[in-house]
């Protein structure tokens, strides 16, 4: 075979080889990365004059405190995450009664002392069967001091070995200046602060149960029949939950989650109130709470964040010489609840694989946009069509 045979079946081989070989998928890049702040400036809440207050918008990832906050004694606040933890471990549909538990002679023992002690409690009796949601519900719409107990034990097999789950949680949930001594809150020892508590109730009030628990004007339990909610305010004017407590080294505290609507939507408020004095100390922190609630929610508005067609990103291939091959817009407005100051994020996720030919409206990623705990999810298209490359960059890439 003569030299130029040779080359000629070299370059063939080469140019079939290169012609043949696996082409790269193009590459999606992200043009919007960007913060977009809330216009305005936060409002001036009512807080207390004494004692703390905090607030709390989880929709829209929003936190406010009066100050500077140190631990303080909750009282019955305590048993919010009593309520939580039971729930977390022993799941019941909202509906549900649960399984049942059997009242002992330490249950009986317990509910005597605390009747003759004035604390809270509700009666029982040896051999009685009360279900999970029948104690739930006297824990935390009556403050039954001796349910927190008998829920721990059955739990944890100790209040001890419950208090520490209460600890460990409260760590998880970054609830840094809260420390638990029991699981009802009578021992003052058992501190926190209002921030601390609202944190702990945007979680809980995602648990179905929990949240139809707290809302409830009024229970019936076997041997006391009715009984009404210590928080006055839970069916009025939106209020929704949650717990109210009260004893002299806490004084009145209350933590209120209220439905609000903004802009058409409704809306999850919640306030938290501690350290409240007077004759009526737990119907001030009420309406200290009430009035924080409305103040806060009518600072909400709903916000269009990424408007419909606007362009978050670009699709390009490496034989494009830069220019972008195709862009890719929001397909439909963002709309997001907004609380003045704060911070929006939108960024876009780019499918795991793209490969060529790209066809026009065909899915490239998701974009991503996110305003505290609520989350915006959309997927992207490519606007155009992307080819194939020419033969000419596949012959000399």
């Amino acid at each position: 075979m003569s030299a130029i045979a040779v080359f000629l079946a070299v370059t063939a081989a080469l140019v079939v080889s290169r012609l043949g070989a696996a082409v790269p998928g193009p590459a999606l890049t992200a043009v919007v990365h960007r913060e977009v702040v809330g216009s305005g400036v936060p409002p001036a809440l009512p807080w207390p004059s004494v004692g703390q207050g905090a607030v709390s918008v989880p929709g829209a990832g929003v936190l406010v405190q009066s100050g500077a906050e140190r631990p303080v004694p909750v009282a019955s606040l305590t048993k919010i995450m009593t309520a939580y933890i039971v729930l977390r471990d022993h799941p019941v549909a909202p509906t549900a009664s649960g399984p049942s538990l059997t009242m002992g002679p330490v249950d009986v023992a317990e509910a005597a002392r605390d009747a003759a002690r004035n604390d809270t409690s509700v009666p029982v009796q040896v051999g009685e069967r009360l279900t999970e949601r029948q104690l739930l519900n006297g824990l935390m719409v009556h403050s039954a001091n001796n349910f927190a107990d008998t829920l721990a034990r059955w739990d944890a097999g100790s209040i001890p070995g419950f208090v520490a789950k209460m600890n460990a949680e409260a760590a998880a949930l970054g609830m840094t200046s809260t420390h638990y001594v029991d699981a009802d809150g009578v021992h003052a020892g058992s501190v926190s602060t209002a921030a601390d508590q609202l944190r702990l109730v945007a979680r809980a009030m995602t648990i179905p149960t929990f949240a139809a628990v707290v809302d409830q004007q009024t229970i019936t339990e076997p041997l006391t029949g009715l009984l009404a909610n210590y928080v006055q305010a839970v069916g009025t004017d939106g209020v929704i939950g949650v717990k109210s407590g009260f004893t002299q080294a806490a004084m009145g505290c209350v933590v209120l989650a209220a439905d609000r609507t903004v802009d058409g939507r409704r809306v999850l408020v919640l306030a938290a109130v501690t350290g409240q004095r007077g004759f009526d100390a737990l119907g001030a922190a009420q309406s200290v709470a009430l009035r924080l609630i409305d103040r806060a929610a009518a600072a909400l508005r709903l916000g269009s964040v990424v408007p419909a067609g606007a362009q978050v990103a670009t699709v390009r291939t490496r034989w494009g010489g830069g220019a972008p091959a195709s862009v890719v817009v929001a397909p439909k407005p963002v709309t997001l609840l907004e609380w003045p100051g704060t911070t929006v994020v939108w960024r876009v996720v780019p499918r795991r694989r793209l490969s060529v030919p790209l066809a026009a409206g065909a899915p490239v990623g998701t974009l991503v946009v996110s305003d505290g705990t609520e989350r915006v999810v959309q997927q992207v298209h490519s606007r155009q069509q992307v080819g194939a490359p020419p033969a000419a960059w596949r012959l000399w890439r």
